[in-house]
């Protein structure tokens, strides 16, 4: 008896997306199984952020489609939505004196902040958003005295309110030193394996995702490759992508892809152990 293959969590189809007159993805395909761990990179205005968007019926394609578990994502498509939980870059600070808890509390309701009051069981889902995380002993503490770490908690508490299946994380370890880096990414794969969710994490820096990531998502100049690091992360696959000449220089645990003779470094990360 022949078994369907299982549906991915997310599926690009000659995805097409452009901002400001400018086409940011160009015919993108790729398949995320669902209940991988995938580390999405390249370099600033490579499309990561608008992939996301797109995920997430924020922008519309001008071509191609993207499926959510098998449903086609529209524009603004609040269905498309379902099941995903969304942390954006870290946002200017505002409201300092508000306390953890009640920032996690703003995003409830599909993130309508200001709510006068909130009932047993809501009470209920912030605390054990924050609890998730490990981030209860910051519920009473004002914004204002927490380090950008701990703030980065009480995002990631707020993508949980809602149970997803599937987590959209930009940049959650910008601006962190590099311990705070590798204990946030462990924070977000324990709890990902938990639950069983599917992630897809923007990072410019792939050492503190060595030993969680399942699969490496590069971007770069509309494209899009999606595989394993040692299979991504090579000088041949790197070129074909760009279209141009790129190395894969490893130094001392560490791997810069840049341009031909080296003139512009396109991106750079730590990779120790995980690459011969």
């Amino acid at each position: 008896m022949s078994h369907a293959a299982p549906t991915p969590a997310l599926e690009a189809c000659r995805l097409s997306v452009m901002r400001q007159g400018r086409l940011v993805l160009d015919s993108v395909s790729f398949e995320v199984p669902a209940g991988s761990f995938v580390g999405v990179l390249g370099g600033n205005g490579a499309g990561k952020t608008t992939l996301f968007r797109a995920i997430l019926g924020l922008e519309a394609a001008v071509a191609g489609t993207v499926r959510v578990e098998g449903r086609v994502a529209g524009h603004r498509a609040r269905g498309a939505q379902a099941g995903i939980g969304y942390m954006p870059q870290m946002r200017r600070l505002v409201a300092g004196q508000l306390s953890g808890w009640h920032m996690v509390a703003a995003a409830l309701g599909g993130g309508v902040p200001g709510l006068p009051w909130y009932g047993r069981a809501a009470r209920a889902r912030v605390d054990a958003a924050l609890h998730a995380v490990d981030a209860g002993a910051l519920a009473h503490r004002p914004l204002a005295s927490l380090s950008g770490g701990e703030r980065q908690r009480l995002l990631l508490a707020q993508t949980l309110l809602d149970e997803p299946r599937i987590l959209l994380l930009d940049e959650p370890l910008a601006s962190l030193d590099p311990a705070r880096m590798r204990e946030t990414a462990r924070r977000i794969h324990d709890l990902a394996r938990a639950r069983g969710l599917t992630v897809l994490m923007s990072t410019h820096d792939i050492n503190p995702l060595h030993g969680f990531m399942d699969h490496v998502l590069y971007l770069a100049h509309g494209k899009a490759l999606l595989g394993p690091v040692d299979e991504v992360m090579t000088t041949p696959a790197l070129s074909a992508l760009y279209g141009a000449p790129v190395e894969v220089i490893h130094a001392r645990g560490r791997v810069f892809v840049v341009a031909e003779g080296g003139g512009d470094t396109l991106h750079s990360c730590d990779c120790a152990g995980h690459m011969a």
